[in-house]
């Protein structure tokens, strides 16, 4: 036997290493997709929520509801301050009845008990949660920032409507009262902000 069949002799019967390449891109591409995730899963819980209902996470709706039913709701109305913001913040009533796809105007007053202008915030939900799905929101003060100078009181309206569907879902049904609940706290100036007025 020559020198160089035995050669290859032995590169035939050698066993390869395997290659690491594409169990390393496939743990790449899932850190990637988690990272994304992270970033991103504020917002996208958000979406989820207005999409969905979920958490009691309100609807918003550009006109009023073209049927009227007959049955009636109530809807109370609460109001919560975050810790570190100095507002009084309430509903001017605590609560009204209303027909079912009927348009309804309430106010909230805040008032700015510090000495500087504070930017405000709030985040909101509607209880039992199924509610969610079917609370329509026309205009809110929540939709944007409520920015208040030191001392100022202002009246911030809320337009809504409970869709008449509400009745048509086999646990929306039973809901005859909703709670509309606000938590305002105050909006930080971001870093970027700050670092464009320097």
């Amino acid at each position: 036997m020559t020198e160089k069949s035995e050669h290859n002799r032995h590169e035939e019967g050698a066993v390869r290493e395997p290659s690491h390449r594409p169990v390393v891109l496939s743990l790449l591409s899932v850190i990637a997709v988690m990272v994304t995730i992270v970033i991103y899963s504020p917002e996208l819980y958000n979406l989820f929520c207005k999409v969905t209902g979920y958490g009691g996470t309100t609807q918003r709706v550009e006109a009023s509801s073209g049927i009227i039913l007959d049955e009636k709701i109530t809807i109370k109305f609460d109001a919560t301050i975050a810790p570190a913001l100095n507002w009084e913040f309430k509903p001017v009533e605590r609560q009204v009845t209303a027909h079912i796809g009927e348009t309804v105007i309430v106010n909230y007053r805040a008032k700015n008990l510090s000495d500087r202008e504070i930017v405000g915030s709030a985040s909101y939900n509607v209880t039992p949660e199924i509610a969610g799905s079917y609370f329509n929101k026309i205009e809110c003060f929540c939709f944007t920032e409520q920015k208040l100078a030191a001392g100022e009181e202002i009246l911030m309206p809320v337009s809504f409507y409970v869709d008449p569907e509400i009745v048509e879902d086999k646990t929306g049904r039973r809901v005859k009262e909703i709670t509309l609940s606000y938590v305002f706290y105050e909006k930080k100036k971001s870093v970027k902000a700050a670092l464009l007025k320097k």
